[in-house]
């Protein structure tokens, strides 16, 4: 039976290892199409999105974590890159009618199944039990995926419905943006 909780400090050696596994830069050339990470975090990192942000679900089967997915403030994220592309260009993004915000949404990901368990229950329960431990503090997720990376374009919009609200670029990626309210009513 696979369990669903928030991280705790104990964790974090398992969740970088498991990130590690599945990360761009260590997985082989033929396993990139059933879906990677891109993002390493260290362990400092890792600490800190538990401690300020609760921001890390995790999935385990007894005490074998087979899961993890981030989730925080826009404030945490804003010291990458990327991310600070992505809340600059906030006031420019429409989504169920109004224009988001750092107080209004916030970002998602990276989500990271062992293979063993990819295709089973574990993404969209994970997703859900993330998603209810944000809904408290934010009505909007907003997440984006490499357009590399099918496997996961397809398991957000397919298998849990995430809309598309466009696709931007970045430092020579190309990127959608994805979206969906954090009450379960959509």
């Amino acid at each position: 039976m696979i369990n669903y909780r928030n991280a705790a400090i104990e964790d974090i050696s398992v969740i970088a290892e498991l990130q590690k596994k599945y990360h761009i830069s260590s997985i082989s050339e033929e396993d990139k199409a059933e879906g990677f990470v891109t993002t390493l975090f260290t362990e400092e990192q890792l600490k800190e999105l538990i401690e300020t942000e609760n921001g890390i679900t995790i999935a385990c089967e007894g005490e074998r974590v087979v899961a993890y997915v981030m989730a925080a403030s826009w404030e945490y994220w804003v010291k990458w890159p990327l991310f600070k592309h992505m809340v600059n260009d906030l006031p420019n993004t429409e989504y169920l009618g109004q224009i988001l915000s750092t107080k209004s949404s916030y970002q998602y990901g990276p989500i990271c199944i062992d293979k063993a368990y990819r295709g089973t229950e574990v993404l969209k329960e994970i997703f859900d039990f993330s998603r209810a431990q944000m809904n408290k503090r934010y009505p909007i997720l907003i997440t984006f995926i490499n357009h590399i990376n099918p496997r996961s374009y397809y398991a957000h919009t397919k298998k849990l419905g995430l809309d598309i609200i466009k696709s931007f670029e970045f430092n020579n990626n190309s990127y959608y943006e994805l979206g969906c309210k954090t009450s379960k009513d959509n």
